[in-house]
């Protein structure tokens, strides 16, 4: 589709091609991004050592924690944009745009301050020793300072998507993604700046694909884009784009929050080496479950739009098709992991006690997870049509009604497989929450019979 195209295809266009034309470059910048941080961590194993990728662990919860108030902001404002558009409504649109600017701008400033103010005392908190510690500080004080950008990257290219230029989107990713790694090999390995250097080289290449997005959304030939009066905060643009991300920004934030049971769990149970095993369990489950968040974003401005124009029977038939590519994706996942476990694990380390603990983890994690995709795409209907209530519910279930307190327990009978134990635990109940609720919600409203 070409950079002018109005987003009326939404509640037109036959539902699979539509799908596939909004999910398929979603899929490959979120797989990319995967991709890259997986590329990353090999890196960093490879070329700085074991501890390294234990540090980088550590810096899970803050780097969750930034992305959830990077989706508060974007996840929020590009499902106001669907539904805006799909009424018509092309003021708002073009203010939600000026809007979503000028609040990752407030939010990112923040964030960086906060981080950098209390960086040390986080991290030890977070399960660093002193052997990980400075290796995690020297990453996060690069990623935090760059901090604003991301934000800024993050959600005009969720609107990209919500504006109907999927793949404007994807290629800003992708492009990301390349400099990205090209960045990292050569400061890793020709310049030798270690982390910093694999830190340095997100900032860089997320800053330059930024003032494309910028120029993009600066043309006024566009069917939406940047005016000077779009700047003014309005207040019930905020509130509502607000309300409406509270679901993914309270999922991530709740993410932060379990790396941390989990990495200080860890840390009492097996030290800094089964810390970076779940860094290296971490990467490998998290490119198949970024793949469906791709899914997730590609449905989410066809959802969101066809909600907002009353086209129900278009709203259940973009959800059940989502669901049914992201089992597949989950399923396969599976298999992967089930079949190669020390194989993906030496990708990233040479050293024995390492591959032993990621192989032998990622067996147990990986029990239930194809039933997850239940859990991820229902979560995103109800997000993507504004009903923030059955969203939060739904993405609040794995990590803090059942991970957590699973956490607390399983560890201290059974060590280190006592924390595997409990996130095969919490995907199996969680998926049985979600599927229940889906069901109740389904016969009590007519929109979805």
């Amino acid at each position: 589709m070409s950079n002018n195209s109005s987003p009326v295809e939404l509640g037109t266009k036959n539902i699979w091609p539509l799908l596939i034309q909004y999910a398929v470059p979603s899929v490959i910048a979120m797989t990319s991004t995967s991709l890259y941080n997986i590329t990353g961590s090999i890196f960093i194993g490879k070329g700085v050592g074991a501890l390294a990728i234990a540090g980088l662990a550590v810096t899970f919860p803050l780097m969750n924690l930034g992305a959830a108030f990077g989706s508060l902001v974007g996840v929020g404002a590009s499902t106001l944009m669907s539904l805006r558009l799909g009424q018509k409504d092309y003021d708002s649109a073009n203010s939600i745009l000026g809007n979503v600017f000028v609040l990752n701008l407030i939010i990112g400033i923040a964030y960086t301050v906060a981080i950098l103010l209390f960086m040390n005392p986080i991290l030890h908190f977070f399960g660093a020793s002193d052997a990980s510690l400075p290796y995690a500080r020297d990453y996060m004080v690069i990623i935090s300072l760059g901090n604003i950008f991301t934000h800024m990257f993050l959600g005009l290219n969720a609107l990209l998507r919500a504006t109907g230029k999927p793949k404007i989107s994807m290629l800003t990713t992708i492009c990301s993604v390349i400099i990205n790694i090209g960045l990292t090999a050569l400061f890793i390995f020709v310049f030798k700046w270690g982390i910093k250097g694999a830190a340095l080289a997100t900032v860089i290449s997320q800053i330059l694909m930024l003032i494309w997005q910028i120029a993009i959304f600066s043309d006024k030939r566009e069917f939406i884009h940047l005016k000077r009066d779009t700047f003014r905060l309005k207040k019930k643009i905020v509130e509502t784009s607000l309300v409406i991300g509270l679901s993914p920004f309270l999922m991530n934030a709740a993410a932060s929050l379990v790396v941390i049971f989990v990495n200080r769990q860890l840390a009492v149970n097996g030290g800094d080496m089964a810390i970076g095993a779940y860094g290296i369990i971490n990467r490998f489950v998290m490119l198949f479950a970024m793949i469906v968040m791709g899914l997730n974003q590609g449905m989410q401005p066809i959802v969101g739009y066809n909600y907002g124009a009353g086209n129900i029977g278009r709203v259940k038939s973009a959800f059940g098709r989502t669901l049914l590519l992201a089992f597949c994706v989950l399923a396969l996942g599976y298999i992967i992991g089930k079949a190669f476990p020390r194989q993906i694990a030496e990708l990233f380390t040479n050293d024995e006690e390492l591959i032993g603990l990621a192989s032998s983890g990622l067996l147990i994690v990986l029990t239930f997870f194809p039933l997850i995709s239940i859990q991820m795409v229902v979560s995103n209907l109800f997000q993507s049509i504004g009903k923030s209530g059955p969203a939060i519910f739904l993405s609040l279930t794995r990590q803090v009604l059942f991970l957590l307190p699973l956490m607390i327990i399983l560890p201290n009978i059974y060590g280190v497989n006592g924390v595997w134990f409990s996130m095969r635990t919490a995907d199996l109940l969680s998926f049985s929450v979600a599927l229940t609720f889906l069901i109740i919600q389904f016969r009590k409203s007519k929109k979805y019979n």
